[in-house]
């Protein structure tokens, strides 16, 4: 009877064993990922809300844990080190930046000035930019790129007015110049000195050639500005639709544009109360 009660034991023992062996894998696993799985999650944290990703994400971090953390690195964190190379191609910007103010002391021909404005224009230092194609301009007055740089600077820099001409310069050798942007711009330019009608008139016009996140969202804030509220949200739910049809990296691009059309829809939405005190 003891060796029959020793046996039956044993054969529990057997059966158990390999839960018993799971749990042990599982408990060694977790003390190998323990302090670095809160630490992945941390990392996925600070990446999301810096760059603003989709809410679904959040749930993926937070109940997905270590795993749901590693997710998201490899989908949204790693085609980010992009970034890097463009923080490399800046350095090189700034070197050559130097090269060619020093060069441009012994001659100042309109391809150093207009390459030096190309790099201040890239660098985004929009004063120096605009002095540099200002005085390609001067030396050789027929080249549109120059015109639509010098616009498209007076522009950012607030100075619309001054915009106005260049762009439409621009516009008259070349409605595409820059996929349609510059027929954008010049419509802003248009409604930031109060000529409504004909920024309406050409931004209308520039719609039926593009359809680029930017171009979609630049229109609905105008005709919000314009009081069209019922067209804006239209042409901002457009501007959703175009992100569904977006390949993924190309929704990665565009985010930012995306971003402001849900700002844009959410001021929309608002009771008017809200909008008069925001407007105020």
């Amino acid at each position: 009877m003891l060796g029959i009660g020793t046996r039956r034991k044993n054969c529990f023992d057997c059966l158990d064993s390999p839960t018993q062996n799971t749990q042990q894998h599982m408990g060694m696993l977790g003390h190998l990922f323990y302090p670095w799985g809160f630490i992945l999650q941390a990392l996925a944290l600070i990446h999301y809300f810096r760059r603003r990703g989709e809410t679904f994400w959040l749930f993926v971090i937070f109940f997905g844990g270590a795993l749901g953390a590693l997710v998201y690195m490899v989908v949204e964190v790693v085609p980010d080190f992009g970034l890097i190379r463009v923080a490399f191609q800046s350095h090189g910007r700034k070197a050559r930046i130097q090269v060619v103010e020093a060069t441009i002391l012994d001659n100042p021909s309109v391809a150093n000035l207009e390459e030096l404005g190309e790099l201040y224009f890239d660098e985004k230092q929009y004063p120096k930019a605009r002095e540099m194609f200002g005085r390609a301009i001067a030396t050789r007055s027929d080249s549109p790129h120059s015109y639509y740089r010098r616009g498209y600077c007076a522009l950012i820099l607030g100075d619309p007015a001054a915009a106005i001409p260049d762009l439409e310069m621009t516009l008259h050798d070349d409605p595409k110049t820059d996929s349609y942007r510059a027929g954008m711009f010049l419509s802003q330019a248009y409604a930031a000195t109060g000529r409504s009608d004909d920024a309406a008139a050409l931004f209308a016009d520039v719609m039926k050639y593009s359809s680029t996140p930017e171009m979609l969202y630049s229109y609905a804030a105008f005709l919000k500005s314009q009081n069209r509220l019922e067209e804006s949200r239209e042409w901002t739910q457009r501007l959703f639709d175009k992100k569904r049809t977006l390949p993924h990296y190309m929704q990665r691009i565009e985010r930012p544009w995306f971003a402001k059309g849900k700002a844009l829809l959410a001021e929309l939405n608002a009771p008017p109360a809200k909008q008069t005190v925001a407007a105020s």
